[in-house]
């Protein structure tokens, strides 16, 4: 039975999903979004293709670790008479020619650890969402993997035989593998795979030197923004919400979506992670991305109106369907390609898309200075904020078949105006931020009259309403209210006493297009964590937060959403949302280094 017990890997180009027995599960190429060349994660029917396996005759356990401070991950397979293996796998990422250098290349290397282990090669890739097979040729040192629209050369120093035939073979001398493009290497493989795990070490061990991390729970936070970073697509500054497809939010649920694309919503809570720890380079990656999304929004006469979600490489339709040649994962289908997301109306959007690059405007440290042209973009953003805070949408949770004015979505068109006012002040432009302050003002009245509920005394989801939701807990996050304000504390104590389970908490618990939710969000969660200690409730924060650390996967990294009864990972992986939670309570709850200094 598969699991997300999963290790990351990856180069801000692609991703890949390697399990504890050292198969590549997972890995879309040549980018995030494209056809899973494997795919046994989500085949249930057939397991072994779609999938690149060292397996180690008669193994009997295994360990698996990153090295430290870095995207290289290493399993260890011993077997029943004490033979052992180490594979090293990685992408490669480094600065090279004066530019950083990320080829669509895939690198495991294997040595023996202890004795003469015996092992097998199974080199099985999938086109086509599983449903085609490639066509083989092969030199004395490669396999070349042909499909209709990809052909991908494995290099390697193995006996090509033994790979071609999966023969189980003595490993007596470090093999190295390297998968990629349809291209010759330059030298020889292992020489190759040592150089590039060298210089990949070194890109990523500086990166983290250049961190500022809170003094506890480094080693949380460091795996945490390594993994966001991963999930980059730095050829365009685009960010996804998660590497995989389809896997589900709860067992038997069809709750599955497609999460390879840019949610500016998420993207938004990325990027102010890794502010917090001093990595502005994402932000200033982000923005060329968002100024794109921008331009676009003025085009065509679509009056400024923003998708929530984009293709990474700015596609605006991400029609979903879905693909019959896979079974999904632990057969749980359907599995569906594209999202119908980027049809929805979200006025948070706006909000979001301002608070990702407003830092921009008051950080001397970033390469390029934000100017009045970027303001204006920015403007034209909050103008349609402003218009659009008291109209129905989707909201942040997307719902596919209701429509209200949601909260949450109001929220954020408040923040937009806000800091808008804060720009335009900080620029010296006196008139505008005197408008934007009395938009945000309005805007702010609308919310404190139209979603405070008296009969439960606390905000309501939406105007008027009379149900509650996760997204209200991010009124002290933005700075919309104090959380010292009873408002404030009022709804905590209902969403508490609504929406928690455990240690865990709900999005929302009313029925929605799929029923009753029975699994946790865990952003939601880390939000809870995030204003009790707002409102004092530090000891509390700390013993949840420390719980939630608990429920990280062996290798420190977390899914979408929790099971509060047997803690089980659901939803797709690794999900930014929650590696934000770990760094942003990190960060909140750490003792000072004054304190230990």
């Amino acid at each position: 039975m598969s699991s997300l017990d999963l290790g990351v890997i990856g180069n801000c180009s692609f991703g890949a999903l390697i399990d504890a027995a050292a198969r590549v599960v997972w890995c879309c190429l040549p980018r995030f979004d494209a056809d899973p060349v494997f795919c046994s994660l989500l085949n249930n029917h057939d397991g072994d293709s779609g999938v690149f396996v060292v397996e180690l005759q008669g193994m009997t356990r295994s360990e698996q670790f990153y090295k430290q401070n870095t995207a290289i991950l290493v399993t260890r397979m011993f077997d029943d008479e004490g033979n052992g293996i180490e594979i090293t796998d990685f992408a490669p990422r480094f600065n090279m020619r004066g530019r950083r250098f990320r080829p669509m290349t895939l690198i495991r290397r294997l040595r023996t650890i202890v004795g003469t282990p015996r092992i097998v090669i199974r080199v099985r890739p999938r086109f086509d969402y599983g449903a085609t097979a490639p066509s083989l040729t092969h030199g004395s040192n490669h396999i070349r993997y042909v499909g209709d629209k990809l052909t991908l050369r494995l290099t390697t120093n193995a006996p090509i035989t033994y790979v071609l035939n999966e023969t189980p073979f003595c490993l007596e001398e470090p093999t190295s593998f390297v998968l990629g493009p349809d291209e010759t290497l330059a030298t020889g493989v292992e020489e190759t795979a040592r150089e590039f795990q060298e210089r990949t070490t070194e890109y990523w061990r500086l990166w983290v030197r250049g961190l500022a991390l809170p003094l506890e729970w480094q080693e949380a936070v460091i795996r945490a923004a390594i993994t966001l970073k991963l999930c980059e697509f730095e050829e365009t500054g685009a960010i996804v919400a998660a590497m995989t497809t389809s896997v589900p939010e709860a067992p038997g649920t069809e709750r599955n979506w497609d999460y390879r694309y840019c949610w500016l919503r998420d993207a938004f809570f990325v990027v102010r992670a890794l502010n917090g720890l001093a990595a502005v380079e994402t932000m200033e990656s982000y923005l060329r991305y968002l100024h794109n999304i921008i331009a676009t929004s003025r085009d065509n006469g679509s009056d400024g109106h923003m998708q929530p979600v984009y293709g990474i490489g700015l596609e605006r339709r991400l029609e979903e369907r879905i693909v019959p040649s896979l079974t999904g994962y632990r057969g749980m289908g359907p599995v569906r390609v594209g999202n119908q997301a980027h049809e929805h109306v979200q006025h948070d959007v706006y909000g979001n898309a301002i608070l990702a690059g407003a830092q921009a405007f008051f950080d001397d440290r970033l390469l390029r200075q934000p100017d009045d042209a970027d303001f204006d973009r920015f403007e034209s953003v909050g103008e349609r904020a402003f218009q659009m805070h008291d109209k129905p949408d989707a909201g942040m949770w997307e719902l596919r078949s209701r429509s209200r004015i949601h909260t949450s979505s109001s929220l954020m068109c408040w923040a937009a105006c806000d800091r808008l006012a804060k720009i335009a002040a900080h620029r010296g432009l006196e008139d505008r931020a005197r408008l934007w302050q009395e938009r945000s003002e309005s805007v702010r009245g609308a919310i404190l009259k139209n979603a405070w509920n008296e009969d439960f005394g606390a905000f309501a989801e939406s105007f008027g309403g009379d149900a509650l939701d996760a997204g209200l807990l991010l009124m002290a996050e933005v700075g919309f209210l104090e959380p010292a304000d009873p408002r404030f504390q009022s709804t905590l104590e209902r969403i508490e006493s609504n929406l928690r389970r455990g240690n865990h908490l709900f999005r929302y618990t009313a029925p929605d297009d799929f029923g009753v939710p029975r699994s946790a969000f865990n952003i939601c969660t880390f939000w809870y964590i995030d204003a009790l200690a707002r409102t004092g409730r530090v000891d509390e924060a700390r013993e949840i937060f420390e719980s939630m650390l608990a429920c990280r996967n062996r290798l420190g990294l977390l899914s979408e959403d929790i099971d509060p009864e047997t803690g089980e990972h659901w939803g797709n992986y690794p999900q930014t949302y929650s590696l934000v939670g770990v760094i942003n309570c990190a960060i909140r709850l750490s003792r000072p280094w004054q304190s230990k200094l």
